[in-house]
Parts: structure tokens; C-alpha cells; sequence
């Protein structure tokens, strides 16, 4: 090899630039009966707020059907008005929250056929990440459907409160991700 491999490099962060639109925040159209405000606040590993990231979520309704515009789901696309299943919300230089506009979402099979508890996934790209980072977000008002979930139950027990979001008082559940440290989110390796 004549020159060595050049290293990866950080790009940006450009979020703000052509990835938010002004509706990527509602999964559902806003006023749709039944919808929870999903929000919280992205910290890095010194506990600091992160105000360049974005979020990008995929989940099914509240029947556990997905916005299949192309007819591949296997029990026929979401009847729910306007769900469109996919959410999202960045900030260049906001304040390390994010919200989004959403239903709870049903249970779903999983690999093996398993029903799995409500969840939503989640994709996270921020300042500092070559690669995306993905997550889910499970709620902790769930405990029975949490307790049989595949996935959770491969989560180490002491670790499994990191992919729970907590009621907020207001109808809607909170959930904070921290890259690094005391409370570090899990994250899965695809």
C-alpha cells in the first residue's frame, strides 16, 4: 500500500440543514385522540447537554400494525388516520431536548414469533458519533408486557431501567439518553 488508510472524520454536526421538517416531530397529526408527547433530553458522557442531535423513530399503532404504504406487514397496514409510524426531530443548536407526537404503540411478534412489549425504536445521531446509534424506548407502565419481552430479557436486569420511559405527569412519557456514564443508555449493535 503506497499511502496509509485515512482516518474517519466527523462531518458537521448539519443536522438543521434539509433532515428536520416542520411535521417530522408528529408520528400522528396533531389532535388525534389517544396521542402522547414522547420527549426528553440527550446528555453526553460529562453529564452535558447535547444541542446538535438527531432522532429518528420507528414504530407500530396502537394495534401493533405499521404504516405499510407498499402492503408488506403482515397483518395489513395501520387504520389509523395520518400515522405515519416514523418520527423526526433535530436541532443544530438547541437545547439537548426533543419531543415527538405520537400514540403508544401496540405489541408486535418478534423473532420466534414472541409477542414483544410496546416499544419504539429509536436512532440517534449527534456531535462526536461516526455511526448512528440505536436504542429502544419501552414504557415503564408496561410491566407485565416488559417482564416477557425477548429483547429486554437480553438486557442485563440492572441495566434494563435505561430503555424505560416514565410517565410525565401530563399524559405523555419522558425518556432521557445518555451516551457514557452513570445511567448509560443501552444501545444495540446491528
Amino acid at each position: 500500500m503506497i499511502f496509509p488508510t485515512t482516518p474517519s472524520q466527523t462531518v458537521g454536526p448539519y443536522y438543521a440543514i434539509g433532515l428536520p421538517w416542520p411535521q417530522g416531530p408528529f408520528v400522528v397529526p396533531e389532535g388525534t385522540p389517544g396521542s402522547v408527547r414522547l420527549h426528553g433530553r440527550v446528555y453526553d458522557g460529562r453529564g452535558a447537554l447535547i444541542p446538535d442531535h438527531l432522532i429518528e423513530t420507528w414504530q407500530a399503532d396502537p394495534d401493533g400494525r405499521f404504516a405499510d404504504m407498499h402492503g408488506a406487514g403482515p397483518d395489513g397496514p395501520s387504520a389509523l388516520e395520518g400515522f405515519r409510524g416514523f418520527g423526526r426531530c433535530g436541532y443544530e443548536e438547541g437545547d439537548g431536548s426533543y419531543a415527538l407526537w405520537t400514540v403508544k404503540p401496540g405489541r408486535v411478534p418478534g423473532p420466534g414469533g414472541e409477542l414483544q412489549a410496546p416499544h419504539v425504536l429509536v436512532s440517534l445521531f449527534a456531535r462526536g458519533l461516526l455511526n448512528r446509534l440505536v436504542t429502544r424506548i419501552y414504557f415503564a407502565d408496561e410491566a407485565e408486557a416488559n417482564a416477557s419481552d425477548p429483547v429486554l430479557a437480553s438486557v442485563p436486569s440492572e441495566r434494563r431501567s435505561t430503555l424505560l420511559a416514565d410517565p410525565d405527569g401530563d399524559g405523555g412519557y419522558r425518556f432521557d439518553i445518555r451516551l457514557q456514564g452513570d445511567g448509560e443508555t443501552v444501545f444495540f449493535a446491528l
